[in-house]
Protein backbone atom coordinates (compact mmCIF):
# COMPACT_ATOMS: atom_id res chain seq x y z
CA UNK A 1 0.00 0.00 0.00
CA UNK A 2 1.67 3.11 -1.53
CA UNK A 3 -1.13 5.70 -1.12
CA UNK A 4 -2.15 8.03 1.55
CA UNK A 5 -4.36 7.28 4.03
CA UNK A 6 -3.09 3.61 3.39
CA UNK A 7 -5.47 2.13 5.57
CA UNK A 8 -8.34 3.22 3.26
CA UNK A 9 -7.48 1.14 0.39
CA UNK A 10 -7.63 -2.49 0.49
CA UNK A 11 -5.99 -4.24 3.13
CA UNK A 12 -4.39 -7.36 2.12
CA UNK A 13 -1.97 -10.11 3.68
CA UNK A 14 1.48 -9.29 4.58
CA UNK A 15 4.34 -10.75 6.04
CA UNK A 16 6.13 -8.71 8.57
CA UNK A 17 9.59 -9.95 10.30
CA UNK A 18 12.47 -8.68 11.92
CA UNK A 19 15.12 -10.48 13.66
CA UNK A 20 13.30 -12.62 16.46
CA UNK A 21 10.01 -13.11 14.85
CA UNK A 22 8.03 -13.62 11.49
CA UNK A 23 4.64 -12.65 11.42
CA UNK A 24 3.28 -14.56 8.38
CA UNK A 25 -0.24 -14.78 6.68
CA UNK A 26 -2.73 -17.33 8.08
CA UNK A 27 -2.80 -20.57 6.32
CA UNK A 28 -5.50 -23.47 6.83
CA UNK A 29 -2.57 -25.70 7.57
CA UNK A 30 -1.87 -23.31 9.74
CA UNK A 31 -4.34 -24.77 12.28
CA UNK A 32 -2.31 -28.40 12.45
CA UNK A 33 0.84 -26.46 13.94
CA UNK A 34 -1.03 -24.09 16.14
CA UNK A 35 -2.87 -27.17 18.09
CA UNK A 36 0.57 -29.02 18.03
CA UNK A 37 2.52 -26.13 20.16
CA UNK A 38 -0.09 -25.29 22.05
CA UNK A 39 -2.30 -29.03 22.55
CA UNK A 40 0.13 -29.77 25.79
CA UNK A 41 -0.72 -25.54 27.42
CA UNK A 42 -4.34 -25.14 26.48
CA UNK A 43 -5.65 -23.90 29.57
CA UNK A 44 -2.47 -21.65 30.47
CA UNK A 45 -2.47 -19.51 26.90
CA UNK A 46 -6.66 -19.73 26.21
CA UNK A 47 -7.82 -19.17 29.73
CA UNK A 48 -9.04 -15.56 29.25
CA UNK A 49 -10.45 -15.52 25.86
CA UNK A 50 -14.05 -15.58 25.27
CA UNK A 51 -14.13 -18.91 23.09
CA UNK A 52 -13.39 -22.73 23.92
CA UNK A 53 -10.05 -23.64 22.52
CA UNK A 54 -9.58 -27.28 23.63
CA UNK A 55 -9.49 -29.80 20.59
CA UNK A 56 -8.13 -29.66 16.63
CA UNK A 57 -11.34 -28.70 15.62
CA UNK A 58 -11.73 -25.53 17.63
CA UNK A 59 -7.96 -24.33 16.29
CA UNK A 60 -9.89 -25.12 12.69
CA UNK A 61 -12.86 -23.42 13.33
CA UNK A 62 -11.08 -20.23 14.71
CA UNK A 63 -8.88 -20.29 11.53
CA UNK A 64 -11.98 -20.37 9.26
CA UNK A 65 -13.29 -18.00 10.81
CA UNK A 66 -10.69 -16.03 10.15
CA UNK A 67 -10.52 -15.72 6.84
CA UNK A 68 -14.00 -15.10 6.72
CA UNK A 69 -13.29 -11.78 8.70
CA UNK A 70 -10.11 -11.35 6.24
CA UNK A 71 -12.61 -11.75 2.95
CA UNK A 72 -14.64 -9.00 4.73
CA UNK A 73 -11.97 -6.99 5.58
CA UNK A 74 -12.23 -6.95 9.19
CA UNK A 75 -9.12 -8.73 10.47
CA UNK A 76 -6.11 -9.66 8.70
CA UNK A 77 -4.50 -12.25 10.66
CA UNK A 78 -0.90 -13.54 10.93
CA UNK A 79 1.00 -17.07 12.24
CA UNK A 80 4.03 -16.19 14.79
CA UNK A 81 7.18 -17.82 13.59
CA UNK A 82 10.44 -18.11 15.51
CA UNK A 83 13.15 -16.94 13.05
CA UNK A 84 15.72 -19.02 14.17
CA UNK A 85 13.73 -21.99 14.44
CA UNK A 86 11.39 -21.27 11.82
CA UNK A 87 8.77 -22.86 14.17
CA UNK A 88 5.59 -21.34 14.31
CA UNK A 89 4.64 -20.43 18.27
CA UNK A 90 1.15 -18.42 18.35
CA UNK A 91 -0.89 -16.24 16.45
CA UNK A 92 -1.96 -12.75 16.50
CA UNK A 93 -4.03 -10.19 14.58
CA UNK A 94 -5.25 -6.56 13.07
CA UNK A 95 -9.11 -6.81 14.17
CA UNK A 96 -11.69 -4.43 13.91
CA UNK A 97 -10.27 -2.48 10.99
CA UNK A 98 -12.28 0.50 10.74
CA UNK A 99 -10.93 2.34 7.22
CA UNK A 100 -13.07 5.65 7.73
CA UNK A 101 -11.74 6.51 10.83
CA UNK A 102 -7.98 5.45 10.34
CA UNK A 103 -8.54 2.73 13.60
CA UNK A 104 -7.54 -0.66 13.94
CA UNK A 105 -7.32 -3.43 16.90
CA UNK A 106 -4.14 -5.59 17.90
CA UNK A 107 -5.36 -8.61 19.20
CA UNK A 108 -6.73 -12.29 19.73
CA UNK A 109 -2.85 -12.83 19.93
CA UNK A 110 -1.29 -16.13 22.17
CA UNK A 111 2.02 -16.98 22.39
CA UNK A 112 3.17 -20.54 23.39
CA UNK A 113 4.81 -20.37 27.01
CA UNK A 114 8.33 -21.39 26.29
CA UNK A 115 8.45 -18.01 24.61
CA UNK A 116 6.53 -15.67 26.76
CA UNK A 117 7.99 -13.11 28.63
CA UNK A 118 11.04 -13.40 25.87
CA UNK A 119 11.38 -10.69 23.41
CA UNK A 120 8.78 -12.26 20.62
CA UNK A 121 5.90 -10.13 21.71
CA UNK A 122 7.41 -7.12 22.38
CA UNK A 123 8.98 -7.25 18.64
CA UNK A 124 5.45 -8.59 17.14
CA UNK A 125 3.71 -5.61 18.21
CA UNK A 126 6.51 -3.24 17.16
CA UNK A 127 6.26 -4.44 13.94
CA UNK A 128 2.61 -4.22 13.98
CA UNK A 129 2.72 -0.75 15.85
CA UNK A 130 4.98 0.55 12.92
CA UNK A 131 2.82 -1.30 10.04
CA UNK A 132 -0.49 0.09 11.26
CA UNK A 133 1.15 4.24 12.07
CA UNK A 134 3.69 4.44 9.11
CA UNK A 135 1.99 1.69 6.38
CA UNK A 136 -1.35 2.04 6.99
CA UNK A 137 -1.18 5.40 8.29
CA UNK A 138 -3.86 4.93 11.31
CA UNK A 139 -4.07 7.83 13.61
CA UNK A 140 -5.67 5.21 16.81
CA UNK A 141 -4.43 1.06 17.55
CA UNK A 142 -6.41 -0.38 20.24
CA UNK A 143 -5.63 -3.11 22.01
CA UNK A 144 -7.95 -4.81 24.86
CA UNK A 145 -8.18 -7.76 27.75
CA UNK A 146 -9.80 -9.32 30.18
CA UNK A 147 -9.89 -7.57 33.50
CA UNK A 148 -9.03 -9.84 35.72
CA UNK A 149 -6.23 -10.24 33.36
CA UNK A 150 -3.44 -8.72 35.45
CA UNK A 151 -0.30 -10.45 33.00
CA UNK A 152 -1.74 -9.11 29.91
CA UNK A 153 -3.10 -5.52 31.07
CA UNK A 154 1.00 -4.73 32.07
CA UNK A 155 2.20 -6.07 29.34
CA UNK A 156 -0.04 -3.83 27.19
CA UNK A 157 0.96 -0.88 29.40
CA UNK A 158 4.52 -1.75 28.90
CA UNK A 159 4.48 -1.05 24.98
CA UNK A 160 3.61 2.00 25.65
CA UNK A 161 -0.27 1.70 25.61
CA UNK A 162 -2.28 4.07 27.41
CA UNK A 163 -5.69 2.48 29.74
CA UNK A 164 -9.00 4.33 28.50
CA UNK A 165 -11.36 2.35 30.98
CA UNK A 166 -13.30 -0.69 31.39
CA UNK A 167 -16.25 -2.20 29.92
CA UNK A 168 -18.26 -3.53 32.35
CA UNK A 169 -19.98 -7.24 31.72
CA UNK A 170 -19.22 -6.81 28.18
CA UNK A 171 -19.16 -10.45 27.13
CA UNK A 172 -20.21 -13.78 28.01
CA UNK A 173 -17.22 -16.29 28.13
CA UNK A 174 -17.68 -19.77 26.73
CA UNK A 175 -17.47 -20.59 30.59
CA UNK A 176 -20.74 -18.61 31.29
CA UNK A 177 -18.52 -16.40 33.00
CA UNK A 178 -19.21 -12.56 32.10
CA UNK A 179 -16.23 -10.73 31.45
CA UNK A 180 -15.18 -7.18 31.96
CA UNK A 181 -13.04 -5.83 29.00
CA UNK A 182 -10.44 -3.02 29.33
CA UNK A 183 -9.38 -0.83 26.64
CA UNK A 184 -6.32 0.43 25.96
CA UNK A 185 -4.94 2.57 22.89
CA UNK A 186 -1.65 4.23 21.45
CA UNK A 187 -2.75 7.42 19.41
CA UNK A 188 -0.37 8.45 15.79
CA UNK A 189 0.76 11.41 17.75
CA UNK A 190 2.07 9.48 20.77
CA UNK A 191 3.65 6.52 18.60
CA UNK A 192 7.14 8.41 18.19
CA UNK A 193 7.32 8.01 21.52
CA UNK A 194 6.34 5.05 22.25
CA UNK A 195 8.81 3.43 19.28
CA UNK A 196 11.81 5.08 20.44
CA UNK A 197 10.98 3.17 23.74
CA UNK A 198 9.77 -0.21 22.05
CA UNK A 199 13.32 0.22 19.86
CA UNK A 200 15.49 0.92 23.07
CA UNK A 201 13.87 -2.10 24.50
CA UNK A 202 15.03 -4.34 21.81
CA UNK A 203 18.25 -3.30 21.38
CA UNK A 204 19.28 -4.49 25.18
Amino acid sequence: MISVPGLLQIVLPVTLEDAIVRLEPLRREHAQLFWEIAQHDLEDIFRWIPHSMKTPQDFERVVEKAFEEQERGESVVFATVEQSSARVIGSTRFMNIDRTNRRVEIGSTWIAPTWQRTGVNTEAKYLMLRHAFEVWKCIRVELKTDALNQKSRNAILRIGAKEEGTLRRHLITWSGRVRDTVYFSILDDEWPEVKAKLEATRKR
